[in-house]
């Protein structure tokens, strides 16, 4: 009796066996199947992911273009507004606009400006500073705004590939009736996991380049405020004296 209980023992560990191996066989295979490259998944994504891969190449574009061109715009020449003041108090204007002329920066373009109307009301001085400070800030704006409505219109764009994706799913479920295959609906699920992600992704990435642009461009504008705060305080000086 003893003996028979060990044989039913071993054979039900072999049974148990047999059945982990085919089960780890089974999830093997299931992993070999459902190994899929990226140009893949970009095929389940339809043309919702190529307008999606095409903001992504517009939204790093602006960013770069943008980022070196805010970076050369705040770059400003050691003892330059000292230099200003020198040749303001000792009378030489000229100078001063040649100096602003070599210096191609949004600064040196608003002191220049500053320096045309020098003689004038200080009233009109600050004003045609501040006029020029605008159009300055403005320049270095461009196209920011776009990277903006990248940002919004991404996520948007993958929830629309999401529901288009879910319609093609149910769709093919009500086609097929009773005889529903999984394989049928892959393709309608696929598009909609596949466009939600690269919505988010492309829309992230976009949202962060614009806060970077946006902080750079706020940092510069507060530079020009200083500088046209100090030129006007340098024009002040000889009336003191």
């Amino acid at each position: 009796m003893f003996t028979g209980i060990l044989l039913q023992i071993s054979q039900t560990g072999i049974a148990i066996a047999d059945t982990a191996n085919l089960m780890a066989g089974q999830v093997n295979e299931g992993q070999t199947e459902i190994t899929m490259s990226l140009w893949d998944l970009a095929m389940k994504g339809g043309w919702i992911l190529a307008i999606l891969a095409v903001f992504s190449i517009v939204a790093i574009y602006i960013f770069i273009e943008r980022f070196l061109a805010i970076n050369k715009g705040s770059k400003e020449e050691r003892n330059f507004m000292n230099n200003i003041r020198d040749f303001i108090h000792d009378g030489r204007i000229d100078s001063a606009v040649t100096l602003c002329r070599n210096n191609d920066t949004p600064i040196a373009r608003m002191i220049e400006k500053g320096l045309s109307r020098v003689g004038k009301p200080l009233n009109d001085i600050n004003t045609a500073i501040e006029n020029v400070g605008k159009l300055e800030v403005s320049r270095l704006e461009k196209n920011i705004a776009g990277l903006a409505t990248i940002s919004g219109a991404a996520p948007m764009l993958g929830f629309l590939g999401t529901v288009i994706g879910m319609i093609r799913a149910f769709y093919d479920m009500s086609m097929a009736g009773n005889n529903i295959d999984i394989a049928l609906l892959s393709t309608g699920i696929y598009q909609a996991m596949v466009t939600t992600v690269a919505g988010l992704i492309v829309g992230i990435i976009a949202y962060v380049c614009y806060n970077i642009l946006v902080s750079k461009v706020e940092k510069l504008v507060f530079i020009l405020e200083a500088r046209a705060t100090e030129f006007m305080d340098v024009l002040h000086e000889p009336a003191k004296g």
